[in-house]
């Protein structure tokens, strides 16, 4: 199971409450959800009963309903698991909870929806979830190799709201990236620069040693091709993420 981390605390309240943002991404998402004594689906369905037996319908319930999807919960499911509980832990809640889950499961399924429309845009794949990499991204993204040989090629897509975190590419001797906007309309930002918009055709050279992060528009799906400038010695530096508080700023 991959290892789930959490940063919302720190995010959130780490000067203000330490200690709260420690308990919480450290302690409780970072021990108790990674015990493998309950699987993850069952660990999520228990969250889901236990805010719902509270009466919190806030965000944190659709948080951990959007949690539950991910898990594999299905919609019968979890309509299953809503109704069961309603009988024991009052009728209202359990109105109140199946309108939240409606969104989530329906924004599911309008997802692929965009996401074959998308594909229709271009010539280039999607390719798979870039699972290999989804610990420096928020959101979802997807990977399909265009060149592995000679210069490395990926064409990327990013889902709506999906942004890589803030990152440096190193190299002694040349290196760097360039970017190509292929589909979709998104963002790149160097570090104490305004973000960029890119739409389709546009290009962007990206030297070594420029911080820096490129995603999704919150509205629209978003395909670039990632050209690997050769160069001696590349890597690349993962840094802190794109907060939703640098992201909500663009539109």
């Amino acid at each position: 199971m991959k290892k789930i981390e959490q940063t919302a605390g720190r995010d959130s309240l780490g000067e203000f409450a330490p200690d709260f943002a420690h308990y919480n991404d450290d302690i409780l998402f970072g021990e108790n959800w990674n015990n493998n004594d309950i699987d993850l689906k069952t660990r999520c369905i228990i969250t889901v009963v236990s805010l719902m037996s509270s009466g919190v319908v806030d965000s944190s319930l659709k948080y951990h309903l959007q949690n539950a999807k991910n898990a594999g919960v299905t919609k019968k499911e979890i309509a299953a698991v809503i109704t069961h509980c309603a009988f024991y832990v009052g009728w209202p809640k359990g109105w109140a909870v199946f309108n939240m889950a409606k969104e989530v499961w329906n924004e599911q399924e309008n997802l692929q929806d965009k996401k074959s429309e998308h594909a229709t845009k271009m010539i280039f794949e999607i390719g798979d979830p870039n699972d290999a990499f989804a610990q420096y991204f928020i959101g979802q993204s997807y990977l399909s190799p265009v060149s592995a040989s000679q210069v490395g090629i990926f064409n990327v897509t990013f889902e709506p709201s999906c942004r890589n975190n803030w990152h440096i590419h190193h190299a002694d001797k040349g290196g760097g990236q360039i970017l190509i906007c292929v589909a979709g309309r998104g963002y790149y930002q160097e570090w104490g620069k305004e973000a960029v918009e890119m739409t389709a055709g546009d290009c962007i050279n990206i030297p070594v040693g420029v911080k820096h992060w490129h995603g999704a528009a919150p509205d629209s799906w978003f395909s670039h091709l990632a050209v690997e400038v050769p160069g001696e010695n590349t890597s690349n530096e993962w840094l802190e993420p794109v907060t939703d508080e640098q992201y909500k700023i663009l539109k």
